[in-house]
């Protein structure tokens, strides 16, 4: 992971123009215009201030440092030290283990130098791939939204997964060295 710069519009723009990806998101398929102001934001959002600021960070292959997509966490409540997670990885690249190890690696950081105490996602119930990368990297569902969100004129479930800082620290605590 790493941040972003203005070289990579053209890697963002290879999978935000697509509709299989903008099917599980709030936007619509964007240009490389778009996708140009959006990667400029991005270099910009690097830590966090305030409630809102979000953390965004490229995810690179490291054989050949090609970007693959990207992975956030926003600070979404200050005092009760609360964020969420979130990732999007260019179709082509998703089932390699990448997103798993870029959003674990992010956890690792959100509780770790951002004194979190829990993380939450969210995705539609129609993102399986989704709610499977949560519940791997140790995330349990705490609910299940029947038509809670509109999304372009359609009512879509959504879920929410959540991890306590003191379940992680169990989670890493388990795994093999």
């Amino acid at each position: 992971m790493r941040a972003f710069t203005r070289g990579d519009v053209d890697a963002v723009f290879a999978y935000r123009q697509r509709d299989d990806v903008a099917a599980y998101l709030f936007d619509e398929p964007m240009s490389r215009e778009t996708c140009a102001e959006i990667v400029q934001v991005r270099t910009t959002q690097v830590g966090w201030q305030d409630e809102g600021d979000r953390l965004v960070l490229a995810v690179e292959r490291r054989a050949d440092h090609a970007m693959l997509g990207e992975v956030s966490l926003i600070l979404r409540n200050q005092v009760a030290r609360q964020g969420e997670i979130g990732y999007i990885l260019h179709p082509q690249y998703q089932g390699a283990g990448f997103a798993t190890e870029a959003v674990r690696a992010l956890i690792g950081q959100g509780f770790g130098e951002g004194g979190l105490h829990r993380i939450f996602a969210r995705c539609t119930a129609r993102n399986s791939a989704s709610y499977r990368l949560m519940e791997r990297v140790g995330m349990r569902r705490e609910a299940h939204f029947r038509e809670h969100v509109l999304v372009r004129g359609v009512w879509d479930d959504e879920l929410i997964y959540a991890l306590l800082e003191d379940e992680w620290t169990t989670l890493a605590n388990n795994q093999p060295a």
